[in-house]
């Protein structure tokens, strides 16, 4: 079966409307994949699309059947050095959103959040899902209602017995390289905030953050 490109033209398209193509899709298209049809999404609808023949613009087509594989999770996390890694996989996961948290141990302060965008999208087209997560803008630690909270809490692997999934939760936290801090920990459980065990190993915090998001959703 052919395989039929995926691009995200905006959450304000509609059946009907004719709207101007970027320069990087026109060349994809016309260069790379060579078709003049495809499959465009944005706000978890998917339509048929077209791009004309001098590539300068696309018609948005009918609706398809296909719904969107997202589900309502939006991940707290701490910016890390593979962000980019933890963002793609998230998505791929079916995220909602993402809400990058400042916390105690938290050094990867200098996100390039614009190639985050791209990334976010990119995995959105790739994994089949009729919407692109939303990055919200940071947070302190402190600015978090952690009731809502499902946490990675690390100190199963110092034998703390945790259950391993909450299914139906909104909110997964998870911190970042260094872990939460002994006063975040003792603010998570102040506020009635759920930890899960992700193992009795240390993992790498985008690790974290995949397995704690299919704890809950899958």
């Amino acid at each position: 079966m052919k395989n039929v490109p995926r691009i995200f033209l905006g959450n304000d398209i509609c059946t009907g409307m004719i709207i101007p193509a970027s320069r990087d899709i026109s060349h994809y298209l016309g260069r790379v994949m060579r078709c003049d049809t495809f499959l465009g999404f944005g706000d978890g609808v998917e339509y048929n699309a077209k791009i004309s023949s001098d590539g300068k613009t696309i018609t948005i087509g009918a609706k398809t059947d296909h719904a969107d594989t997202a589900c309502d999770v939006t991940l707290m996390f701490a910016p890390i050095r593979h962000t980019d890694d933890l963002l793609n996989m998230a998505t791929q996961l079916g995220t909602f959103a993402f809400q990058p948290v400042i916390t105690e141990h938290t050094v990867a302060n200098h996100i390039n959040w614009a190639r985050m965008e791209k990334i976010v999208i990119e995995a959105s087209e790739q994994s089949n899902r009729n919407s692109v997560p939303q990055i919200l803008p940071s947070k302190k630690f402190s600015d978090i209602d952690l009731s809502r909270v499902v946490f990675a809490d690390e100190r199963a692997t110092r034998g703390l017995e945790l259950q391993t999934t909450a299914r139906g939760a909104k909110y997964i936290f998870v911190g970042p390289e260094g872990g939460f801090s002994e006063t975040e920990f003792a603010a998570f459980d102040a506020a009635g905030a759920v930890g899960i065990s992700l193992g009795k190993t240390i993992l790498r915090a985008e690790l974290a953050a995949a397995i704690a998001i299919s704890r809950v959703v899958l």
